[in-house]
């Protein structure tokens, strides 16, 4: 079984910040590329940024400048730092993670629970 946990979400002001913090567990054969991705209300699920082992990372246009992402390959862990937040990034946060586990021959993608994050005055 392999399962994602994320934490680090909340309610921040206009101009505040957040870090999210995901951690991959289980039984892990390989893992590639993790990344977090958003949902708001009435909206589909979009990439926010991914990073891959090598170090590459990749975000959306709408964050650039603004977010984050880093991780740790050794511990399977992403974190994604969020900076001068604002109201349009209100959305439900979810870690993804393509890994190959002990029992498989090959990757498929995992989600973390979700965490949410709410930019308000």
């Amino acid at each position: 079984q392999v399962q994602l946990v994320e934490s680090g979400g909340g309610l921040v002001q206009p101009g505040g910040s957040l870090r999210l913090f995901c951690a991959a567990s289980g039984s892990i054969f390989s893992r590639s590329v993790m990344g977090w991705y958003r949902q708001a209300p009435g909206k589909q699920r979009e990439l926010v940024a991914d990073i891959g082992n090598g170090g590459t990372t990749n975000y959306a246009d709408s964050v650039k400048g603004r977010f984050t992402i880093s991780g740790d390959n050794a511990k399977s862990t992403v974190y994604l730092q969020m900076n001068s937040l604002q109201p349009e990034d209100t959305a439900v946060y979810y870690c993804k993670a393509k890994i190959r586990s002990s029992s498989a021959t090959y990757f498929r993608d995992y989600w973390g629970q979700g965490t949410q994050v709410t930019v308000s005055s």
